[in-house]
């Protein structure tokens, strides 16, 4: 499992985030304080206080490619 902060400033990061996820055959989650949701999910997404960076949980430790595909949404 890895986890990174990720920071969605608009709707379009967020439906560029969701395309680069639906393509992962792994599971992967957004946490926001006590709230889990499906990464795969728009409206789940939309859901969350997008205000601050969130969590992004990648249940799987083969996920290079896609850290490389998500590295513009990836807060320092």
């Amino acid at each position: 499992m890895t986890s990174v902060k990720v920071k969605l400033s608009t709707i379009n990061d967020v439906k560029e985030f969701v395309n680069a996820v639906t393509l992962c055959d792994f599971d992967v989650d957004l946490v926001s304080g006590r709230y889990a949701i499906d990464a795969k999910s728009i409206m789940g997404i939309f859901s969350l206080d997008l205000s601050q960076p969130v969590d992004v949980v990648i249940h799987t430790d083969e996920c290079g490619g896609f850290l490389e595909s998500i590295k513009q949404f990836i807060a320092d």
